[in-house]
């Protein structure tokens, strides 16, 4: 018979309690109880204006809270800068692509790759210093399923594959947690296919937590949902839960039919 170690909740990497963010009188987001665990992908999802990206900015400190606590591994970062936040190892996408077109797939994943390795700000070493990170760089692209386009350069890729493009970025600074503004933005249905199946086989390694509007995803490959409507939770549960429940149905509907 298994122990309780073999059925135990993975243990809690990204936390919130008490979130609350107010913008010149308007709250924006309130009272936000929230936990991501290691190994598992957890959606933010509801309605337009509902504070999910809000909750990411906060998250990520990219927005103070007006009150509450974050803690990412067991460290309060509730007034941590971003740029401390993310070597502890919270990292996120954004909805608009961020990579250099210009440069290739594997040059991207290089650039991205010199922090880790100590190298971001070494100007003065001869371009063949960063020759040490190819290996690295080659096995993430390999691991994402951009080896064919190892040498493309990044503005040839078609929309889907670079957003994978950016996840091996990220990647590259080895997160803990990794965060997902909405990863299936604009994509058709093929590529949406392939980034799910991406990010199902990221998050063995580590917590992602995403912002995702295509609910057939999010009931595809998510563990656990949390709703916001008008910046508060309304519904928390995997997605059977909240699909019925008549609060996230109003949200999205208008009507609880």
């Amino acid at each position: 018979m298994a122990g309780p170690a073999a059925t135990a909740e993975p243990r809690v990497v990204l936390s919130a309690r008490g979130l609350g963010k107010d913008f010149a009188g308007f709250t924006a987001v309130n009272g936000v109880d929230l936990d991501v665990h290691h190994a598992r992908i957890h959606a933010l999802i509801g309605p337009n204006g509902a504070g999910k990206t809000t909750v990411f900015n906060l998250l990520t400190k990219f927005l103070q809270p007006t009150r509450g606590q974050i803690t990412l591994l067991g460290q309060d970062i509730t007034r941590t800068p971003p740029d401390k936040v993310a070597r502890m190892g919270l990292v996120r996408s954004f909805q608009i692509s961020a990579v250099f077109p210009h440069l290739s797939v594997r040059e991207n994943v290089k650039v991205a790759l010199q922090r880790p390795a100590g190298l971001a700000t070494q100007f003065w070493l001869p371009l063949s210093s960063l020759d040490r990170l190819d290996a690295r760089a080659d096995e993430l692209i390999e691991q994402l399923g951009l080896a064919r386009w190892r040498d493309h350069r990044a503005a040839d890729l078609s929309y889907g594959r670079k957003r994978v493009l950016e996840i091996a970025t990220t990647l590259a600074l080895e997160p803990e947690v990794l965060l997902l503004d909405e990863p299936m933005a604009g994509m058709g249905q093929e590529d949406v296919q392939m980034v799910a199946e991406i990010i199902r086989n990221v998050a063995t390694e580590r917590a992602v937590l995403m912002v995702e509007h295509n609910l057939n995803v999010v009931a595809d490959i998510c563990d656990h949902v949390t709703v916001l409507q008008r910046g508060e939770i309304i519904a928390r549960g995997d997605y059977a839960t909240v699909s019925n429940d008549p609060r996230v149905r109003t949200a999205y509907m208008g009507s609880e039919a």
